[in-house]
Parts: structure tokens; C-alpha cells; sequence
């Protein structure tokens, strides 16, 4: 481990909602990786039989996902991992990664769905992402939250990302008007 701490990668609910202590988090960027909704949530945005879907990686050549960086002190750095390997359980494993951030690259790791875990749902047209989000309630809430404030918080950080923003544009036509 650096003396300073190791960098942790977040791309979905980590760029909004960190519940960890943290010495750092800066906007950053991973490369060769795509962020998409193709991982069920049986554990927070769903249920089991009626899982929500939220964003992992899969690996793109030409691709740059853009996220939020978090260094975590070496005092830190065990108990974090704990908490977020017991909030990434469903289907989740760490990667290292090389995170680029303010014109500088550190190692990292980045938490990613495989297409082998039970939760993997796998690729969807658009419109059935956004219509099963729309349907799916677990204990961290309404699936359509997710997608919105993840969907926020990147416009907020100035990143593109067509595919969130795609799902986001789908829910917000569905949702009744106030």
C-alpha cells in the first residue's frame, strides 16, 4: 500500500452517494472500460424475482468511463473495503485499474460485475432498461432514483455518457408529470 493510501474507483453510486471516509475524491477517469446497465439488483434497487438494474463495466478497447476517484488512507483503507465488499456483494469483484485524473495516473481498484454472477442481466435495448428500473423497489429504494442522481451527478461533472443519459431521458418521459 502507498504511505498515502490507496485510490478506490466509482462510477455508479459511488460518484453520488460515498459513505465512507475518504482523504480525497477528485473527478477522474478510467479507460478500455464502458459503463452499463446490464447488472441486476437484487440487494438494493430490487428484490430477489424482481431484480432493479444498475451500472457496471465491460471492457470497450476504445472506451473512457468517466467516475469519481476516492483516495482511502492506509488507516482507513481495510474497514472501508469491508463496507464496500458488503455493499458490492451482489456479483461484484475488485479489479485494479489505472485511474487518470488532473493530468496525473495512480493505480486503483474499481469494483465490477461479471457476466458470470447470478445478478448479471446482460444487455437490453433501452427502453426495457428503463421501463424494468421503473418497475424495481429494493431497500435502498426506488431503481429510478439510482439512474437519476447517477445520471445528475455526471451532467453535474460535465462527463457524456449516452447510455445513462439515454435510460435517464426514458424515465423521465415515463414519469407522470407534477
Amino acid at each position: 500500500m502507498a504511505p498515502d493510501g490507496e485510490w478506490v474507483f466509482g462510477y455508479g453510486s459511488l460518484v453520488w452517494r460515498p459513505d465512507f471516509p475518504f482523504a480525497e475524491r477528485q473527478n477522474a477517469r478510467i479507460e478500455g472500460w464502458r459503463r452499463v446497465f446490464w447488472q441486476g439488483s437484487t440487494d438494493h434497487r430490487g428484490v430477489p424475482g424482481a431484480p432493479g438494474r444498475v451500472v457496471t463495466l465491460v471492457p470497450e478497447r476504445e472506451a473512457v468511463c468517466w467516475g469519481t476517484a476516492y483516495r482511502i488512507t492506509p488507516q482507513e483503507f481495510e474497514a472501508v473495503i469491508a463496507h464496500l465488499d458488503y455493499r458490492e456483494k451482489g456479483g461484484y469483484a475488485l479489479e485494479a485499474v489505472s485511474i487518470h485524473m488532473d493530468g496525473v495516473s495512480v493505480d486503483g481498484m474499481v469494483y465490477v460485475a461479471t457476466p458470470d454472477n447470478p445478478n448479471f442481466l446482460g444487455h437490453a435495448p433501452s427502453s426495457e432498461i428503463a421501463d424494468q428500473v421503473l418497475r424495481s423497489y429494493g431497500p435502498s429504494g426506488p431503481n429510478d432514483e439510482y439512474v437519476l442522481r447517477l445520471a445528475d451527478a455526471l451532467r453535474d461533472m460535465g462527463v457524456d455518457d449516452s447510455h445513462v443519459y439515454e435510460i435517464d431521458r426514458l424515465i423521465r418521459s415515463a414519469r407522470p408529470k407534477a
